[in-house]
This record gives structure tokens, sequence and C-alpha cells, in this order.
């Protein structure tokens, strides 16, 4: 189990007063009046929440580091996740390219293109920019 699964399966044995304590500690906010079941709920969407922020934070210093050197600078095997319109777009850098839907494609604007329609900027697209993409 991960740290965060082991902390997860011990809210289920925590009583009431612990589950306070523990939403004190971790919001540092007063407790609401919830019933337990309900605030084991909150503190694991709490717990999840902070993990995801981490994850994502790892990502973008990742993406950061790679900013301006293209996608010479990404490594094969590096993945490209992005969100558009409730998609969920993903680009694999391969040895000789990258990796959208099954096809090679020889840009990450061409993919962009592919994606919205419009014009765009590959890497800003993806976030490889310091600009990010706010689509």
């Amino acid at each position: 189990m991960t740290k965060l699964e082991d902390r997860l399966a011990a809210l289920a044995t925590m009583s009431p007063a612990q589950l306070n304590k523990e939403w004190q500690r971790l919001l540092q906010l007063p407790c609401p009046r919830l019933g337990p079941e309900l605030m084991r709920h909150a503190i694991g969407h709490h717990l999840q929440e902070q993990a995801d922020r981490r994850l994502v934070g790892n990502a973008t210093r990742a993406l950061k580091a790679a900013a301006g050197k293209g996608t010479a600078a990404l490594r094969p095997g590096t993945r490209l996740l992005r969100s558009w319109n409730g998609r969920n777009i993903s680009v694999l850098v391969t040895e000789d390219g990258l990796e959208y839907e099954g096809r090679r494609w020889n840009s990450l604007s061409a993919i962009a293109r592919e994606v919205t329609g419009t014009a765009w900027s590959g890497p800003r697209f993806f976030g490889l920019t310091g600009k990010g993409a706010d689509g």
C-alpha cells in the first residue's frame, strides 16, 4: 500500500473524536458538524487532493525544466497529458517523434491543431512554455 492508501484506510477505524482532530490538523479549521461517515469522505477527499497537487507540482517542474528546449528535450517514454473540452489528450514521446491516437506525428503543433481545429503552438498547448495553456 502507498502512504496515501494507508492514510485513507486509517480513516475507517477512527472514532468521531479522532476524525475531528484529524480535520483540525489537516485543514487548520474548526471541525464542521458532520456525521463520521461524511467526515471520513471529506478528509479522504482532502488527502487525495493534496497528493494530486504534489504530483502536478512535480510534473510542472519537469515541464519547466524542458521549456524552451522543444520536444527534442523530451525523453522517449515521456507522456504529455492535456484535458481539452472534456477530452483527455495523451501524447507519447517516442524515439522517432510523437504518437497520438495510434499515429505518428512530427510536431506538437500538428497534434494541437488536430485536437482543437485551430492553429496552436503545440508546446504552449501542452504547457511546455512559461505562458501556459488556458484553453
